[in-house]
């Protein structure tokens, strides 16, 4: 059988990365339990950021993790899918943006007279 892809988390890798950078680690901790509080933002809606985020950043971990907080904080199947679909929508819109640097640089800006931004 073949070898996933990610290893499995472990309470053993995570005292293991705690002990490498103790005072990293509990400062990202506090970091990521202030982010997520409630504050402007409730935390449902944070968990459903955090969800459309991980899918663009393509992390297997905080995809299902956020996800299932999500469901806890009171988020449905839709709202987590809806924002996957967002997240899908900026990550293609951010290449369909981008090709005017393409453009650009191909000479295609200036070769019809317009200038592209």
């Amino acid at each position: 059988m073949a070898q996933p892809f990610y290893p499995q988390p472990t309470p053993e890798l995570s005292e293991r990365r705690k002990a490498l950078a103790p005072d990293i680690h509990s400062a990202f901790e506090a970091f990521s339990r202030a982010v997520f509080a409630d504050g402007a933002l409730p935390q449902k809606t944070k968990q459903l950021i955090a969800v459309a985020v991980a899918h663009v950043t393509q992390c297997p971990y905080c995809i299902e993790g956020h996800t299932r907080i999500a469901h806890r904080k009171g988020a449905s199947s839709e709202e987590v899918m809806e924002a996957i679909w967002v997240a899908a929508e900026m990550r293609a819109g951010g290449a369909y943006a981008h090709s005017t640097l393409a453009l650009q640089a191909s000479g295609e800006a200036t070769a019809h007279g317009h200038s592209v931004t």
